[in-house]
């Protein structure tokens, strides 16, 4: 046995596992406990006093990964942030809005913030890593508060607790339900007609796979469009006006104020993507410009659907730029990883969501894969259903859910570097207006 001791490798990056540049000698593996593993303020990781000996696996947390390696212990390696936790990172966005604020926006132009541009860098490369390997990000933006999420549920709540004649009168069915409301078994998970995906479901392990809904969603929908829209557009069903329910004086009030800040939150992350993928700060914010913007909450009658295993919403990815949610009372949110690892989402409390869409795919012509997820009934949800039946609340599940959009009259096409990567020819040139249709239609929301 040998034995290597007081060695610190340093964890930079996300995503690949580099460990090139060896000769093996011998079936030789390394161990290390998880109470070894250290943070440090950036977010870096390092193991210490590691020790190489005849093992066959590596342990971090719950995780247990084989992985074989030399004796000799390599200077630098690079694990996907899925090895170190099951949780995934939380960004706090307000230190980025300082530094590019106190600079006019020009963010690592001036000689006096090089500290600050590393800084910057630094996060920007996080936020552009997690999208890229997870699909998925936690951010906190200190203008969405919880109370404002939590103003936004009570009045959603109350909303889908009305009758159903009472909903369906918002119901725009002519607007490829675009905005108003979509009653539940109106949309159809992508997974059940799309044969490619049903082959992927089939070839991951069984611990993997997704709950495998018998139809379609049982769950309600609002759509209410955020921002401007455009003066001109050939796509007016996607940028229609929004609709207003009667007796819900706050209303327009409540929607546009949740749906402005999380948009927001958005624009934030997107420029932070940019800076981190190596392009220029405002690539994805100039395309999302005049964008239809959805604040698109679902409701779920736990009451009525309330259990185990019940698919709210069946496997699929989101057609948009990136999806952002606040936190829902009610857990069972799923996401797959980019390496097909199934994982079960906790949204810490002062937190959001933020999902990568198939427009964000198609801009970086594959880097960022479109996120998969799934909701549904788990163990977890049941103990908020029995929680809140104690408390007297409400048994509706809503999701606080924006999806943003590149604007529909743009062209959505690689950007940058990314159209000279050998992928960028499955990702030819469309009009967003179109492939939004395409999709539309393929989900049983457009005629």
């Amino acid at each position: 046995m040998s034995c290597v001791t007081d060695r610190s490798l340093r964890y930079t990056r996300i995503g690949e596992i580099f460990w090139k540049g060896f000769a093996a000698e011998g079936n030789t593996f390394l161990k290390c406990p998880f109470k070894a593993l250290q943070f440090d303020a950036c977010g870096a990781v390092f193991l210490t006093n590691h020790i190489a000996c005849k093992l066959s696996t590596l342990y971090f947390k719950n995780l247990t990964v084989s992985w074989p390696c030399p004796a000799r212990l390599p200077s630098l390696v690079v694990l996907p942030c899925w090895f170190l936790s099951m949780d995934l990172p939380v960004i706090d966005l307000s230190r980025y809005m300082e530094i590019s604020v106190r600079s006019g926006g020009a963010v690592f132009s001036a000689s006096d913030e090089v500290g600050n541009a590393e800084e910057l860098r630094a996060l920007c490369a996080a936020v552009s890593g997690s999208l890229r390997d997870t699909g998925a990000l936690l951010v906190k933006d200190p203008r969405c508060t919880a109370e404002d999420n939590d103003r936004f549920l009570d009045m959603m709540e109350r909303y889908f607790e009305r009758s159903e004649e009472f909903k369906l009168q918002q119901a725009r069915p002519n607007l490829h339900f675009q905005v108003g409301s979509t009653p539940e078994g109106v949309e159809i998970p992508r997974s059940l007609v799309d044969e490619d995906m049903q082959a992927r479901i089939k070839s991951m392990p069984k611990e993997f796979q997704p709950a495998i809904p018998s139809g379609p969603d049982p769950k309600w929908r609002y759509m209410w469009r955020v921002g401007p829209r455009p003066a001109n557009t050939h796509f007016k069903e996607l940028n229609s006006e929004p609709v207003i329910p009667d007796e819900f004086p706050d209303w327009k009030e409540t929607m546009d104020l949740w749906g402005s800040k999380m948009i927001a939150a958005i624009e934030v992350v997107a420029e932070m993507a940019a800076i981190g993928f190596g392009l220029d700060k405002d690539a994805f914010t100039s395309l999302m410009d005049h964008g239809p913007h959805l604040l698109s909450p679902t409701g779920s009658d736990l009451q009525r659907h309330g259990s185990l295993g019940t698919v709210f919403a069946g496997y699929h990815y989101d057609l948009n730029f990136l999806t952002i949610h606040g936190r829902s009372r009610f857990p069972g949110l799923n996401i797959w990883l980019r390496n097909g690892q199934k994982m079960e989402v906790k949204v810490p409390f002062g937190c959001l969501l933020i999902q990568t869409g198939k427009q964000l795919e198609w801009l970086t012509a594959g880097e960022c894969l479109a996120g998969m997820h799934e909701v549904l009934v788990t163990n977890r949800t049941l103990e908020a259903i029995e929680s809140a039946r104690q408390q007297s609340r409400s048994l509706w599940r809503v999701s606080s859910t924006l999806f943003g959009h590149i604007a529909s009259d743009a062209t959505l096409k690689p950007l940058g570097h990314f159209a000279d990567t050998p992928l960028a020819s499955k990702y030819p040139p469309i009009c967003t207006g179109d492939y939004v249709e395409k999709e539309l239609a393929a989900i049983n929301l457009k005629g």
